[in-house]
């Protein structure tokens, strides 16, 4: 199965229908997928996944923002924090960098949303490939995404 089609199965089973909007020159990187879809970075989610004591997080964080990892680190109460490996990602997401949509993983995932995203009506992750996205109103993105954590 295609990973668009994963990544719409796992809504379905919640009762959500995304817009996924396809994108043929890519919506890798946050400044991409801004200029795709014409809106501000900062409602772009990022889905960067980090290894925590060599345990898979994932981070859920505003186009706008960079990662302290130290501050992560910090918080989490972690020895270690690092950027995951792409073989790490694809094999606890089951979706590659720069598609891995917030949600709908082929593994549970340990779940870290930046606050910042809450400043928006309106919200754009990845849908699967790095060429697609959807939009998601805020409020319903963080509810959807607490439904789906707590399967």
């Amino acid at each position: 199965m295609k990973a668009n089609d994963r990544f719409q199965a796992s809504c379905k089973k919640v009762g959500y229908q995304p817009d996924i909007q396809f994108f043929p020159e890519g919506t890798k990187t946050a400044s991409d997928a801004a200029a795709a879809v014409g809106c501000d970075v900062g409602q772009i989610v990022k889905s960067l996944v980090f290894l925590t004591d060599n345990q898979p997080i994932l981070l859920l964080v505003s186009g706008k923002n960079t990662v302290d990892q130290d501050t992560i680190k910090l918080l989490l109460h972690a020895a270690s924090f690092e950027m995951a490996k792409p073989e790490v990602v694809r094999s606890h997401t089951g979706f590659a960098i720069g598609g891995t949509p917030p949600f709908g993983h082929t593994q549970p995932i340990q779940t870290i949303m930046d606050e910042d995203l809450n400043a928006f009506d309106q919200v754009w992750a990845a849908a699967g490939t790095p060429n697609s996205c959807f939009p998601s109103h805020q409020l319903n993105f963080s509810k959807l995404l607490v439904l789906l954590l707590q399967q």
